[in-house]
């Protein structure tokens, strides 16, 4: 079979991700399958094993990453990376990292099946906790890989229950021997969905991920009085709630007036001490925010850190805010993203180039491999959600183009 006419497999693709879709399956159709979890260690043990069926050799690191090989021609290349994640949000879904593993996956297979050896090795790579759902920031093993994010820092970040990553990882058995980073990639593609509507929309099947908006991830805290819901009067209360409240509108306010590529979330709430008839002293939060250009990130912040002050001040509460996360707008590499498009071109496929809002494992690679994405389409635009979907057709259109992309990079 020659490279003009080399597809792979849409119903063996499907069927991997409606299999592993089981592994933490919800109710509602999604997948609840947080970071160095049972349901973790689950569909890592599936891959390990498919991986090992189609003849690749297993690596995995310190920080828990897996990377499955297959060799090339010339063993002093540096090989040619794909891949993504199997972590999923509370309530995920089939598609968001699985489909660039799985797609990954598929093309070894389809490689194997048309006995095609390529000049540099390829090397599929499961990045751990991409989501940081469970361990915050996210992507934290491939930010370690590129250098950005410390290890030992890395090993001591606490879930909600005051549970270290490092013993997570341990507890599962994918603590792997292998120093982040002794392995170097020639380059690094990620298939992924857009996570918004703009593919569907234009009814386009492949998005060339050229950029990705810079993020800042905070926790923060508001410090008030508590006291007695029924006799304090209004005047006199320092109420936490209801200054996270003000702060919470004035964050919407300063991604609006940044708009339309800035935005802001705040995603986990606790008033404390969570009591009918005392009101709030305590409040905790998280604060996400994004723009696609450094510039407008920082107003964003000086401005966050105004609102910050005035309210405060205004409601006489201290507010505090540890940004423990500040990854700068990523521009992907020209030579990369060619060899996507021109992938995507060969197969006939409608593209368009396009930034990410969401950060990816690519994002992080970046800084120390040539790096790009591909992005296909998912219903609606939506992601993080159990409900979250894609076409078998448009995972397959990105599968194919993956794996032309892998071939050109790889010879």
């Amino acid at each position: 079979m020659t490279r003009a006419n080399l597809t792979i497999d849409p119903d063996r693709l499907w069927g991997t991700l409606m299999e592993t879709a089981e592994i933490g399956g919800t109710p509602k159709g999604g997948i609840c399958r947080l970071a160095l979890t049972e349901e973790d260690r689950r569909v890592r043990d599936w891959f390990a094993k498919a991986a090992r069926d189609a003849g690749l050799e297993l690596g995995i690191d310190q920080m828990g990453t897996m990377y499955a090989i297959r060799p090339g021609r010339d063993p002093s290349k540096k090989p040619i990376a794909m891949g993504s994640h199997l972590d999923t949000q509370p309530t995920g879904g089939k598609f968001d990292g699985i489909l660039g593993v799985l797609a990954g996956l598929e093309v070894m297979r389809t490689l194997n099946d048309a006995g095609i050896e390529t000049e540099a090795p390829i090397t599929l790579v499961n990045w751990t906790n991409e989501e940081g759902a469970r361990f915050a920031p996210g992507m934290v093993a491939s930010g370690v890989y590129a250098g950005e994010v410390d290890q030992a820092w890395a090993m001591e970040r606490q879930d909600r229950d005051g549970i270290r990553f490092g013993d997570a990882l341990e507890a599962i058995g994918y603590r792997g021997a292998e120093p982040v980073g002794q392995r170097r990639f020639g380059a690094m593609v990620e298939l992924h969905i857009e996570q918004g509507p703009i593919l569907e929309q234009e009814g386009k099947s492949i998005g060339v991920v050229t950029a990705a908006k810079g993020s800042i991830w905070a926790d923060g805290r508001v410090l008030g009085r508590e006291s007695h819901a029924g006799s304090t009067p209004m005047d006199m209360r320092r109420d936490a709630l209801m200054a996270f409240a003000e702060f919470a509108l004035a964050a919407e306010r300063i991604a609006r007036e940044n708009g339309p590529d800035g935005v802001a979330t705040i995603g986990v709430v606790e008033a404390l001490p969570a009591s009918r008839n005392t009101i709030p002293g305590e409040v905790r939060f998280t604060l996400d925010y994004r723009h696609p250009e450094a510039e407008a990130l920082g107003r964003m912040t000086q401005a966050i850190d105004q609102a910050l002050a005035s309210i405060g001040a205004a409601r006489r509460v201290e507010f505090a805010i540890d940004r423990f996360w500040n990854k700068a707008p990523v521009a992907f590499d020209e030579t990369v993203c060619a060899a996507v498009q021109n992938s995507a071109a060969e197969l006939g496929y409608s593209c368009r180039t396009m930034t990410s809002g969401p950060g990816h494992d690519a994002v992080l690679t970046a800084s120390v491999v040539p790096t790009a994405m591909i992005f296909v389409p998912c219903k609606d635009g939506l992601s993080h959600n159990e409900a979250e979907s894609a076409t078998k057709e448009d995972c397959a259109a990105g599968a194919n183009v993956l794996l032309r992309t892998v071939l050109q990079l790889a010879g």
